[in-house]
């Protein structure tokens, strides 16, 4: 019965996704009214019904004052939030939400950090989304300078948090997370006010299109460093104390449920925040993501609030490693050539996931133009990932973990030839959809399927290479492939995009533009050769270290 529930609210989510998606036609009236019956009769009655009068109401009564595109806008909008509703249902479904005990078997401490972890994983994917459109069209930097910078900054996310974590232990989560929520929403709020005093100073003016006069030769260009610092450290305070929370309020019993529960808020929050960005963009420009880090610095405020109000936990000053076992057990992990080996070819599917970052929202703005849907497109992944990661892994569960992270390491590759197609298939619309965009939505699916195959395979089989008793100090280290995989996949991109996908603002004529991106698609072809080495590259090592192992055997 449940699997049924599943199948029932997949297709509802399937089918919003591609209303969402499609470009809105004259039968759109039958096509909403049809998917409102369905979801006023298996999702949530009273709420589609009240959306559905109000539908027709605005369609009867104002059709003659739209416009077709201000009436697909509504459609667009309405069918955002029909989506929405079957995400939210399918999200409760797959944790078993509605049980009437779920809620007295975790603490409020619990319930609280998996809170204000939606609200931070929302401020900073909104604003992560379009991190290299951000410093490129607000402050001027080349798109190498933007990939560089935004490499290192996403790096330095997943290297420090288990220093940082050492210092959590020692001053308390309480007082940890509040100083991380602190210097969050300092940083967020720099980065939309550091841009408004520039624009004062009369370097840069911010409209649709930014007008720099004299920013892009300035040095105060680099004044945002100490901003992204700020976000740095207060993320990797984030990254500690809400899992080190999950971990301490929790029992053998509730842990796997806790960490369920955290995934979730972690997967709603990332879909939320990117689904900020294209309204804003969309609507004022340039300017737009100036105005989208004050959405997200009110959003760790708010959280910083709830802490401050809501959060107790138990004391932990005194405890945790120092820096100097920390740096030790760093070494001890980078000395182990087998993990090193595995962190550095896993490293390379990260390098083509991580495109969605890094490449994905410049080369479809490019490519297709101002009315692309980066954040819209992106969202894709988390829902796939959410969707599907526990049939994969039951699927799973009986062979190797090597085997279920091979399967992951083959589709990859074949994920970055599909995103190549967008530009060889013609000018048609498919679906509805522009074919950059189309391809760009099926390659993303394509790496959240190989993200179930590898991801929670690769923790299972990293920490079984771990000497026995040392298991918790090598996890510490698992995401040594993301500092790896983004600081070189953001520079990377910053070059290709240069080399085959340039600012259209740098040229004068559309013909002069479209013969310099006639290419453009070579970018991807890139991450397929680099999809193909790390799969071979899996497939030697698991058959080398299968020949180690049965040596030691005999």
């Amino acid at each position: 019965m449940l699997y049924i529930m599943f199948l029932r609210i997949f297709v509802i989510a399937a089918t919003n996704s591609i209303i969402l998606f499609s470009q809105i036609t004259l039968s759109d009236h039958l096509l909403i009214s049809t998917n409102l019956i369905i979801i006023i009769v298996w999702n949530c009655p009273v709420l589609c019904k009240k959306v559905f009068i109000l539908y027709n109401y605005v369609i009867d009564t104002q059709i003659t004052h739209f416009t077709f595109t201000g009436r697909a806008n509504i459609v667009l909008n309405l069918n955002r939030i029909f989506y929405l509703l079957s995400l939210s249902e399918l999200i409760f479904l797959r944790y078993n939400l509605y049980s009437e005990n779920c809620m007295v078997k975790f603490s409020k401490a619990f319930w609280v950090a998996n809170s204000v972890e939606l609200l931070e994983r929302l401020a900073y994917y909104g604003v992560f989304i379009v991190i290299t459109l951000y410093l490129s069209n607000v402050w001027g930097f080349s798109d190498i300078e933007a990939g560089l910078i935004s490499g290192t900054f996403s790096a330095c996310l997943y290297l420090l948090p288990t220093f940082v974590g050492a210092l959590a232990d020692k001053i308390g989560f309480r007082t940890s997370i509040m100083l991380a929520f602190l210097l969050l929403t300092l940083g967020y709020g720099g980065l939309g006010l550091l841009p408004t005093l520039l624009e004062s100073a009369g370097l840069v003016h911010y409209e649709m299109t930014t007008t720099f006069t004299g920013l892009e030769s300035s040095y105060l260009r680099w004044s945002i460093v100490p901003v992204l610092l700020l976000i740095v450290v207060g993320g990797s305070f984030i990254k500690a104390v809400i899992s080190g929370t999950v971990a301490r309020e929790t029992s053998s019993e509730t842990r796997a449920r806790g960490y369920a529960l955290f995934y979730m808020m972690v997967n709603i929050g990332a879909f939320l925040g990117k689904t900020v960005v294209d309204p804003l963009r969309k609507s004022m420009g340039d300017e737009g993501l100036v105005y989208l880090n004050f959405f997200a610095a009110s959003m760790t405020l708010l959280a910083l609030i709830i802490v401050a109000i809501l959060y107790k936990s138990v004391k932990t000053e005194g405890k945790g490693k120092s820096f100097a076992e920390i740096g030790r057990g760093l070494l001890k992990v980078m000395s182990n050539v087998r993990l090193l080996v595995l962190i550095l070819i896993i490293s390379g599917f990260w390098m083509i996931q991580s495109q969605m970052y890094a490449t994905m929202p410049k080369y479809v703005i490019r490519m297709i133009g101002e009315d692309a849907s980066p954040g819209w497109y992106a969202n894709v992944n988390p829902l796939v990932v959410f969707v599907l990661v526990n049939f994969i892994t039951s699927w799973m569960k009986k062979r190797k973990a090597l085997t279920s992270m091979t399967i992951g390491m083959l589709i990859i590759p074949l994920s970055a030839l599909v995103m190549s197609l967008g530009t060889q298939v013609g000018s048609d619309s498919i679906l509805g959809l522009h074919p950059v965009a189309f391809m760009m939505i099926v390659g993303i699916a394509m790496q959240a399927v190989a993200e179930c195959f590898i991801s929670p395979r690769f923790l299972e089989y990293f920490s079984l290479q771990s000497p026995k008793g040392e298991e918790g100090l090598y996890l510490g280290f698992s995401h040594l492939h993301s500092f790896f995989s983004y600081l070189f996949a953001f520079g990377l991109s910053g070059f290709l995009l240069d080399k085959y996908c340039p600012d259209p603002r740098t040229f004068a004529s559309a013909e002069a533009y479209a013969t310099a991106t006639q290419h453009a698609h070579y970018i991807w072809y890139v991450f397929v050769g680099i999809g193909l080495i790390s799969a071979v590259a899996l497939l030697v090592y698991g058959y080398v270290t299968r020949k180690a192992d049965s040596r030691k055997v005999a």
